[in-house]
């Protein structure tokens, strides 16, 4: 604990001297007509983050609504310009046209002393994030997925039946999050690692609790991202590091014992690890070591853990505290599982229209990333973001941030934004859904490389879980829901709480569904 002290002590003191410096020039975004989130004030910002925090997704918001006309927004993060850009044409235009000049994250890694978080497909820059990138984008096509289905069917259909069996007549009150965190250990398990697990019967397993140790991005941990963001030489003498010794161990050992054991079996499966390992000796780039295949499938493993149980914790949440909604769904849930005799393909589920809107009108109201950064590689001139106002230059080392979150809500793109209304989605409805304002998993070569993992990964979810089970809410059931104060991920205030109840109508098809 002292040692934090001590590290938050520092941080505070140099960033203060940042401060200082920042405020004895003039503002660069007034000089140039840009409105400004709010003068760059050290103590309140530090206030805002340690003692009374926000979440993060409505300070994004409240930065994005800080003049509704202007193509971007000057903003600072501690020591760090930020311009946020709010222009649809000009989020194209960086994230896609002139990508060259921001094709690289900010990310948290600190090089080898903390390789886990500095040497993935998030972390790697320039040449050695587009090797990596081609390498690892066979693991994701349709083919792939296709196969994956049927890993994930296998834990979907375990988690449902145990959520279905286990319950009482009148249900049981249950806290989404926690559970299909544990549904999405499982299926990061299988499709990543090789691994089975059952994290709903056996909920101690290493791999769930390693998973959910790594994911928990309490205060400590923001002081570790502040320090080596912004104070990066000073973190490193300090060492550091966002994982510790004996996790990092956990995770090397996995992969190396599961490598060793397909080598020694002849053993292939259709993941990202087998892609790696099926590269060893061919690549004309650097030849992956035991550390390299670690990081990249751990980034992988933190994505799915955290990001994917996020939004399917949100999305069970708006069909249990909307029937109407849940019933359409479930209606046509049973009409699939009365044309395929309980056995649902890869191509039926994936072409349900109304799951399909369902999950993107999740992923609308509650994005996996609610920002993405991109980190300016090379100079590049913005135009005026407001008629009056002067082109500005983003000079290299500076930062754009594109706010998915504010997009999504803003009512000219999505009427009623906060409402859940997968209706929006559906073809007959294009004037309530502008697709150029949704960005649930980024753009550009850098959005999200698991995307399609992630949207079946959901999809099969809810398809057994409402083909077997009734969501509804209950006495702890947040009405409205409010976003939970801190951190950077979306969390629910008190939890997505709901009273899972085993379905009266189950379809007769669904006993053949295992």
């Amino acid at each position: 604990m002292e040692c934090w002290t001590l590290a938050l002590s520092i941080l505070v003191g140099v960033l203060a001297v940042y401060y200082y410096l920042f405020r004895r020039g003039p503002n660069v975004f007034q000089q140039h007509g840009i409105p400004c989130a709010m003068d760059f004030n050290f103590l309140r910002r530090l206030f805002e983050i340690f003692v009374f925090p926000k979440s993060f997704a409505k300070a994004l918001l409240d930065i994005y609504n800080v003049h509704p006309d202007a193509k971007y927004i000057g903003a600072f993060n501690l020591s760090r310009r930020v311009v946020v850009i709010r222009d649809l044409e000009l989020i194209k235009s960086i994230g896609i046209k002139s990508f060259e000049s921001f094709e690289d994250h900010l990310f948290f890694g600190t090089g080898d002393e903390d390789p886990l978080f500095s040497n993935n497909l998030l972390a790697l820059r320039g040449d050695r994030w587009r090797d990596l990138r081609a390498l690892l984008s066979p693991a994701f096509t349709s083919s792939k997925m296709k196969t994956m289905f049927h890993l994930m069917s296998e834990c979907a259909v375990n988690f449902a039946e145990y959520l279905k069996t286990t319950a009482p007549p009148g249900g049981h009150v249950t806290e989404m999050k926690d559970a299909l965190t544990r549904y999405a250990n499982d299926a990061i398990g299988t499709c990543a690692f090789g691994i089975g697990v059952d994290s709903m019967r056996h909920p101690e397993n290493d791999f769930y609790m390693y998973g959910k140790k790594v994911t928990e991005f309490n205060t400590f941990a923001l002081i570790k991202i502040l320090m080596i963001q912004n104070l990066p030489r000073l973190s490193r003498f300090l060492n550091i590091k966002m994982m510790d010794d004996r996790t990092t161990e956990y995770f090397v050992n996995l992969v190396t014992d599961t490598i060793r054991t397909r080598d020694e079996r002849g053993i292939t499966r259709p993941d990202m690890l087998q892609l790696m390992m099926d590269d060893r000796g061919k690549s004309s780039s650097r030849e992956l070591t035991i550390m390299d295949m670690t990081s990249h499938v751990f980034i992988f493993f933190l994505a799915g853990f955290d990001s994917s149980s996020t939004v399917m914790s949100f999305a069970t949440y708006e069909l249990g505290v909307n029937p109407d909604v849940q019933e359409k769904l479930q209606n046509e849930i049973d009409e699939v599982l009365e044309d395929t005799n309980g056995q649902p393909s890869y191509e039926k589920i994936n072409g349900m229209t109304y799951l399909n809107a369902v999950i993107s009108e999740a992923l609308r109201m509650y994005p996996p990333q609610p920002m993405t950064d991109r980190l300016c590689t090379k100079d590049f001139e913005l135009p005026a973001t407001l008629p009056n106002a002067k082109p500005y230059l983003v000079k290299k080392g500076e930062m754009v941030w594109f706010p998915f979150y504010a997009l999504h809500y803003n009512p000219e793109y999505f009427p009623e934004p906060d409402k859940f209304k997968p209706e929006r989605f559906l073809d007959d409805n294009k004037d309530q859904c502008n697709l150029n304002a949704y960005y649930p998993f980024g753009l550009g070569p850098r959005m999200c490389i698991g995307n399609r993992f992630a949207q079946l990964e959901m999809k099969v979810l809810l398809f057994h879980l409402l083909a077997r089970c009734d969501l509804k809410p209950c006495e702890k059931t947040p009405i409205p829901l409010k976003l939970k104060s801190g951190g950077f991920s979306m969390r629910a205030e008190g939890g997505c709480w709901l009273n899972i109840v085993p379905r009266r109508n189950q379809h007769s098809a669904i006993a053949s569904a295992k």
